[in-house]
């Protein structure tokens, strides 16, 4: 009895915010020992953008009308390429059933664990971008704004690819299908993101683009967390 009464005491202590800052720093700790999965989205970024002006032409003023979209598409190929992996190693040492019995909102939880995975994949690739837009000539004017559209973007790109990492969670092979489900949804996210670095190339107005792209990340706010936390459940309980 007084070991229930301590209990009973004890455990309101650790609350949400407890529970969301233990999420954040256990996936941040995890992908530090695990730098492969962190390093490779961002070395295959380079790689691409450094290898497109040897396959096409070194021409600067061609490399410059293609830079704002080959730069967008090359980095949401990137995003991609790291999602398969977003809840994968849970589900297979079963912390993710261990969430999904937590008093906390799954929710909430599942939206640290996006942040963790934006914070050293979607934000790197912004920084990154102006770097690489050296070898596609991109005009030095332009460059806020690629990193800019890059960091509201690949946040809206986590949420999204995040509802199909959760649903292709426990298939062996669910790459494929990941890439399926979730491309389609990518589309809107890249046709802005490109259109706002054009629009800084030619100096037309690109606040519509960016109040767009920050529209689409309100909107991946308040949906993803509850489409997320609800494709995890189906994928573990069926």
């Amino acid at each position: 009895m007084q070991h229930a009464e301590r209990l009973a005491v004890t455990e309101p202590r650790g609350g949400l915010g407890v529970a969301l800052a233990a999420t954040l720093r256990r996936d941040l700790l995890l992908l530090m020992r695990r730098r492969s999965e962190v390093m490779n989205p961002l070395v295959f970024f380079a790689l691409v953008i450094t290898l497109f002006p040897l396959g096409i032409s070194p021409d600067a003023e061609l490399l410059s009308i293609v830079a704002p979209g080959l730069l967008w598409v090359a980095a949401l190929l990137a995003t991609l390429l790291s999602l398969d992996s977003l809840f994968r190693a849970d589900f297979e040492d079963g912390c993710l059933e261990q969430l999904l019995l937590s008093p906390q909102p799954l929710a909430l939880l599942v939206m640290a664990k996006v942040a963790v995975h934006w914070l050293l994949t979607g934000l790197p690739l912004a920084l990154m971008a102006p770097l690489l837009g050296i070898t596609l000539a991109l005009p030095a004017g332009s460059y806020g704004i690629l990193s800019l559209s890059l960091a509201l973007g690949t946040a809206s790109l986590s949420l999204i690819g995040a509802i199909g990492a959760a649903l292709t969670v426990g298939l062996a092979r669910g790459g494929v299908l990941l890439s399926l489900l979730v491309l389609p949804l990518y589309v809107p996210v890249l046709i802005f993101g490109t259109g706002a670095v054009q629009a800084a190339l030619l100096g037309d107005a690109l606040a519509a683009h960016l109040a767009i792209l920050g529209a689409l990340l309100a909107g991946a706010l308040m949906l993803a967390p509850w489409a997320i936390a609800a494709s995890l459940r189906i994928s573990i309980n069926g």
